[in-house]
This record gives C-alpha cells, sequence and structure tokens, in this order.
C-alpha cells in the first residue's frame, strides 16, 4: 500500500482522475449555447455527450494498451497534450461538424485520466484494499459534477462555449505541468507484452468481464443522461442555466455519501455482490422519483439516489473486475474500458434521441435488477 501513496501525490492522482469528469460536466451547461451559436436542435447538441463517451472508449483502449509498452507516465503526458490542442481546434471550429469533430479528439486525450491513473492505482493494489483505494477516491471526485457545472454555467453565461473550452484548456495546461513535475513511472519490470487480441479474446469468453461492463455502463447512463438531457427540460421549465449548474450540489452530495456509506459497508465485511444489489434497487427510487417529479424543476432532487447508487456500485464493480488479468493491467484495463464506454456513448445517444430522463432511469435499474438476479443465479450454480 505504501508503495503507491510513496510514488504518486494522491492530490495529482485524484485530479487525473476527476478532470475528464470536470470537462465533461462543464460542457452540459453550454448545451443551449451550441445549440443557438450552430443552429441546431437541442437533441444535436446533446449528441456530443455520446460522441465523448464513444471517443473516450476509443482513448481508453489506446491509451491502456499504451501504458503497457510506453509507461504510464509518458502516456498519460502525451493524451493530456492531445486534449489541449483538441480543445483549442474546438473552441474554434467554425461549423457544428467540426465542433464534434474537435470534441470527440478532446475526450480521446481525456482518456489517460481514467485508464492510464487507475492502471497505476492496480500497480499496488489488490482486494480489499484497492476497494477501499478506489472508494477514498471516489469520495474525491464526486465534487468534480460540482466543479464542472458550476464552472460551466458561469463561463456559458459569460462568455458561452468558447469561454468553456478555454478554460479546459487553462486547467489541463496546468495539470500537464503538475504531471511533469511530479507523475512517477509505476511500470512494473515483469508487465507481459501479451497481443491485444489475445487478451480481448480472454476477457470475451469471462462472464464476470461481462457483467461488470453491463453494470458500469447501466449506472453511467443513469447518471450522465441528466448531463444530455436535464438542461433542456430546465429550459422548457423556464430555470436557468445557472441554476442546472447548482443542481450539480445534490449530485455531488450523492455520489460523496455513496463512497462513504461504501467504505463503511466494506468495514463490516459486506460483499461486493450484496452492495450492488443494493445500488441498484436505489436507482429504481430514483428513477420512479423522477417520473413522479418531472412537471416540476425539482425533479432534480430524486438524482441524489442515482449519484448516491453510482457511489456505491462502481468501487465494488471495478475493484475486482481484473483480478484475473494482473500480468497485463493497462491492456486489460483498456479492453475493459472500451467495452463499458462504448455501451455508455450508444446508451446516451439513445437517450438523446428519446428526451426522457425518468424513463432513461427506470430502464437502467430495471436492467441492472435483473443483472444482479443472474449473477447471484450463475454464483450458486458454481458454489
Amino acid at each position: 500500500m505504501n508503495k503507491i501513496i510513496g510514488k504518486i501525490s494522491i492530490p495529482l492522482a485524484v485530479v487525473l482522475l476527476m478532470f475528464p469528469q470536470i470537462v465533461e460536466t462543464m460542457y452540459s451547461p453550454a448545451l443551449t449555447s451550441v445549440k443557438n451559436h450552430f443552429g441546431v436542435s437541442g437533441s444535436e447538441a446533446a449528441q456530443a455527450m455520446s460522441i465523448f463517451f464513444i471517443a473516450f472508449a476509443f482513448g481508453v483502449v489506446f491509451w491502456g494498451r499504451m501504458c503497457d509498452v510506453i509507461g504510464r507516465r509518458v502516456s498519460t503526458l502525451l493524451g493530456l497534450t492531445v486534449f489541449i490542442i483538441a480543445a483549442l481546434f474546438t473552441m474554434l471550429a467554425p461549423t457544428f461538424t467540426l465542433m464534434l469533430t474537435g470534441f470527440g479528439c478532446c475526450a480521446f486525450g481525456a482518456a489517460v485520466g481514467s485508464v492510464c491513473t487507475q492502471t497505476i492505482i492496480r500497480d499496488g493494489y489488490q482486494g480489499k484494499e484497492l476497494s477501499h483505494v478506489f472508494s477514498i477516491v471516489g469520495t474525491s471526485i464526486g465534487i468534480s459534477p460540482v466543479v464542472g457545472m458550476l464552472a460551466g454555467s458561469w463561463l456559458t453565461s459569460v462568455g458561452g462555449y468558447k469561454w468553456v473550452f478555454m478554460a479546459m484548456v487553462i486547467l489541463v495546461a496546468a495539470l500537464l505541468v503538475w504531471s511533469l513535475s511530479k507523475l512517477p513511472e509505476t511500470k512494473p519490470t515483469n508487465t507481459k507484452r501479451d497481443s491485444l487480441i489475445s487478451v480481448a479474446l480472454k476477457m470475451l469468453t469471462d462472464a464476470h468481464i461481462w457483467y461488470v461492463t453491463l453494470m458500469v455502463g447501466l449506472f453511467n447512463i443513469a447518471l450522465f443522461s441528466y448531463y444530455s438531457i436535464a438542461p433542456f427540460m430546465f429550459e422548457h421549465l423556464g430555470a436557468s442555466v445557472n441554476f442546472f449548474g447548482n443542481t450539480g450540489f445534490v449530485l455531488a452530495m450523492g455520489s460523496v455519501l455513496g463512497s462513504v456509506i461504501n467504505m463503511k459497508l466494506i468495514r463490516m465485511h459486506l460483499s461486493h455482490d450484496k452492495i450492488v444489489a443494493f445500488a441498484s434497487c436505489l436507482l429504481l427510487i430514483a428513477g420512479i422519483g423522477v417520473f413522479i417529479m418531472q412537471e416540476s424543476v425539482w425533479f432534480f432532487i430524486p438524482m441524489v439516489f442515482v449519484s448516491l447508487s453510482f457511489g456505491l456500485a462502481l468501487p465494488n464493480l471495478l475493484s475486482g473486475a481484473l483480478t484475473k488479468y494482473h500480468d497485463h493491467l493497462g491492456s486489460a484495463g483498456a479492453l475493459l474500458g472500451l467495452f463499458y464506454y462504448l455501451i455508455i456513448g450508444f446508451g446516451l445517444h439513445r437517450a438523446a434521441e428519446f428526451a426522457d430522463l425518468a424513463l432513461t432511469l427506470l430502464a437502467c435499474a430495471v436492467a441492472a435488477i435483473v443483472l444482479v438476479i443472474m449473477h447471484s443465479l450463475h454464483q450458486m450454480k458454481r458454489q
């Protein structure tokens, strides 16, 4: 445990993990500005969210593989540089299509914050210790929606979406300087260089990987559908972009609370599967609450249960996902990210087209509960 803490600054690890979610939520309040500037529909503007996650998925597999080939540090520095160049291009893009292309490139670069940092953490932690680390990190990054939404809503109200992307450039440039100074190389000398195809084939025949992939996808779709659908719901109900930004406090409160509760449940030796099952039930409660309150600006209140369930489920799903792949964590982590980010991207694409937050949440919750039941039955058969 002390090995990782001694090698990488925990604040740096937290900020690297936070920054993809910060930049994604910074864009959310700018959706109405993008719609008005380019003269596109709300659903077209919201498609940037799905493009972000799909491009993020391919970034995860690329940078994750690079973690095993050229090392964790170099991969991270290159990814941050790609993000800065792409954000400048997006800010100056003359057409909506080019803006979407640039935003996708931003996501590709931002993926290093997720896969490379998680790989560094997994280099030194296993089992329950890894669950504790993910919970601690989850508590810290729970504030990222607040940071992103508040910054994005203020910047949008002052200077539109271009100010949002300029702020992203400044943020990531500072993070690049910090990483150049403090980020160590943690790649173990005995990392296996198995082909990506061989690792992928092994993972595709692993039922547990399928379970984790689908569950992580569902909880992310439930949470991030709020960021792509809610701005237009608030606009329809007459609420300001700043009001939407302030709702991030509620979501962050739920995420932090979920991570804190998760750490206590782990100390009580409650199994990962039981915690995930509890989180799935909370997601169903949230969907019912949003359905009841969707004609009022207060529909965001039940979303606290979505972020609470997210904070409970994700650490328990991710911490034990790659226990069979410790010899090639970078590649396996990259492929796992590719699998679930593709699901998130396509799920958010459908959610933006459907444009019904309550039914999206209910569908995710029901699917999660069905998967939990199937997983439990599978575990019982194996015993």
